[in-house]
């Protein structure tokens, strides 16, 4: 094998987001749902067998050293001397905006140059290869709609019923780090359980979690706790979430922004979303049962 061309990297929407403490390491723990949608970047990797890594920008000019290139580091390790690759990335989905776009982009390089470089590392591997890169990365890599818990290690896959969302990105990005620095950022919200998250489904057998398909009324639980932090840093968010609701959508900010998000109705409302302010990336999405690599690693 070459070459692998056309590499999904989905982004993903958190549907709550609650920090319910801290580690003494500093670290934030978190509950969450994160939910994957059919906004994607796209990868292609190719074989080079002088043992160097390069990458080239398709779309917007990344930086020197992102996440692509340390993942690609991280799983050399592995390979066999002499393996190297050159990676493409057509990027897509916005920076800055708590979507996931560079932790999907890792995992998406993990499980592509597992593959091409015939290392058939198991998932939990890679697993442990991709949370030193981010936070992030091991939900990509599981390849499945999950109820998040601990620093984002911690994933129970959960089965959602096809949605469709809007989806804004203001002009501002928001810097994760400022958000979890805030000194009035709230780190004490009650720990929820799974089983009361899953509840707002009248017909979930609790014991059943995995196999059960979840209401559309979850997408209405709990709230995002970096929202308000990230509302004062960036009144973009604000405004975002006011355009939405003057269109009757209930939105809130997914991860730590500064992109919003609101559940459509059935009737597609993209002549709506068209009419954005300037400088606004609006998107009619829908959410995604299982990710595009699902299964690429064992």
């Amino acid at each position: 094998m070459k070459a692998i061309y056309d590499l999904p990297a989905p982004a993903k929407l958190n549907l709550f987001l609650h920090i319910t403490g801290r580690r003494d390491d500093g670290y934030h723990l978190l509950q969450s749902v994160f939910m994957l949608i059919d906004w994607c970047d796209t990868l292609h990797v190719e074989l080079r067998r002088d043992g160097q890594l390069s990458r080239e920008d398709l779309t917007t000019e990344l930086p020197p050293d992102d996440l692509v290139l340390r993942a690609a580091r991280a799983l050399q390790i592995f390979a066999a001397p002499g393996q190297g690759a050159h990676i493409g990335v057509a990027k897509h989905v916005p920076a800055q905006a708590g979507m996931g776009g560079g932790s999907s982009d890792a995992a998406t390089c993990l499980l592509a140059l597992n593959r091409l470089w015939g290392l058939n590392l198991p998932l939990s591997r890679l697993a442990h290869i991709g949370l030193k890169l981010g936070a992030d990365v091991p939900f990509f890599l599981g390849g499945r709609n999950a109820w998040v818990e601990g620093v984002g290690e911690q994933l129970t896959p959960v089965t959602l019923l096809p949605a469709h969302f809007a989806v804004v990105k203001p002009p501002e990005g928001l810097d994760t780090r400022l958000i979890f620095s805030a000194t009035d950022l709230e780190r004490s919200t009650p720990v929820a359980i799974i089983t009361g998250f899953a509840a707002e489904s009248e017909s979930l057998e609790a014991t059943n979690l995995k196999n059960s398909v979840l209401s559309a009324s979850v997408f209405d639980f709990g709230h995002n706790d970096l929202q308000p932090v990230a509302q004062r840093l960036c009144p973009a968010v604000t405004d975002a979430i006011e355009w939405l609701g003057a269109q009757g959508l209930k939105a809130r900010m997914t991860g730590s922004g500064s992109s919003v998000f609101a559940k459509l109705p059935q009737a597609p409302q993209e002549a709506e979303l068209l009419k954005a302010p300037k400088g606004w990336q609006v998107r009619q999405c829908s959410n995604l049962e299982v990710h595009p690599l699902c299964g690429w690693a064992t």
